[in-house]
């Protein structure tokens, strides 16, 4: 086995296991579970979803939605430069000033947005008690665990059900995947090493979010274990799959596919993080500037991990 192939393998196996270990400890400790928590022990849980989701909104910005426009940017740019070398360079300058100047990438990622928005209007218009919050989360704004507050307006969200847990679930698995291939795709053990360890440095805490944020939505606890397994396996899927065409030219047929799915992806985790994550930990009015620290620190984190990722 070439020492490369060995170092990507044994990445392949750490981003396994410690997201198996980040997911499940908000599962296996009952210290967690935000239903069972009264006072100081209610709001540490409390501050720790504002972490959390700074962490998450600083995945949306600095990771996922900065790698798919720089992605989707650099293919449109390939592709123009291929298709001025067939044309013989006789093609339009007003043309490629145009598609220099539109912003493809914000448009895939508006789309993954609306794409969210579409699902979630639907299921609402067909079978509204689909969406519908679980009993944790009614009580939660209510004030019964709410550090004795009492809610006197609407719900956050009319909709902050197992929909969308399922798509942060998919916008975090196809990122994941796509990180995994990055990795894969390395051409030396130093490179490797390098992304490898700055996935893992952000990682951890996303997939700890993640099964933070499905324990305080009340999801049964053998649903919540599978989805993050199978999150889990994200990434070292992308790995293996890396590994698999390391041979050939990545490039060819599928790179603008890859970058338009990295931007719908970035687009539903953006809609989730705004319209779900934020609203319901900021919903109490309790301790703001802590939970805005909080929020930053979490945010703070995932933008000084971007340096290296």
């Amino acid at each position: 086995m070439e020492p490369l192939q060995g170092v990507k393998i044994g990445c392949l196996f750490s981003l396994l296991v410690l997201n198996l270990v980040c997911g499940l400890i908000p599962i296996c400790f009952k210290w967690f579970q935000i239903h069972a928590a009264t006072g100081r022990h209610c709001r540490l849980l409390s501050l720790l979803g504002c972490t959390s989701a700074g962490v998450f909104l600083g995945a949306g910005f600095m990771h996922m939605t900065a790698e798919a426009l720089e992605g989707i940017e650099s293919e449109l740019q390939r592709f123009t430069i291929q298709n001025r070398t067939e044309n013989g360079g006789n093609s339009s300058d007003a043309a490629d000033s145009t598609q220099k100047v539109y912003p493809y990438g914000e448009l895939v990622i508006s789309l993954g947005f609306f794409l969210v928005f579409f699902l979630e209007s639907l299921a609402l218009q067909c079978c509204p008690g689909t969406t519908g919050q679980s009993a944790v989360q009614e009580e939660e704004w209510h004030g019964t665990h709410a550090f004795g507050l009492h809610s006197h307006g609407p719900l956050p969200s009319r909709s902050q059900g197992p929909l969308r847990a399922v798509i942060l679930l998919l916008s975090l698995s196809f990122h994941s995947v796509f990180e995994g291939l990055a990795v894969g795709l390395q051409p030396t053990v130093a490179a490797t090493l390098q992304l490898c360890l700055a996935v893992l440095a952000h990682k951890g805490l996303i997939v700890f979010g993640v099964g933070l944020r499905l324990v305080q939505i009340g999801t049964e606890p053998r649903l919540t274990v599978f989805s993050i397994l199978a999150l889990a396996l994200m990434s070292p899927l992308g790995l293996a799959l890396g590994l698999a065409v390391t041979g050939g030219d990545p490039e060819e047929g599928w790179g603008l596919a890859q970058a338009m799915l990295e931007g719908v992806a970035a687009g539903t985790f953006l809609y989730v993080t705004f319209l779900e994550i934020l609203p319901q930990e900021l919903a109490a009015s309790e301790a703001p500037v802590a939970k805005w620290g909080c929020v930053a620190a979490g945010f703070a984190f995932m933008a000084f991990i971007a340096l290296w990722a």
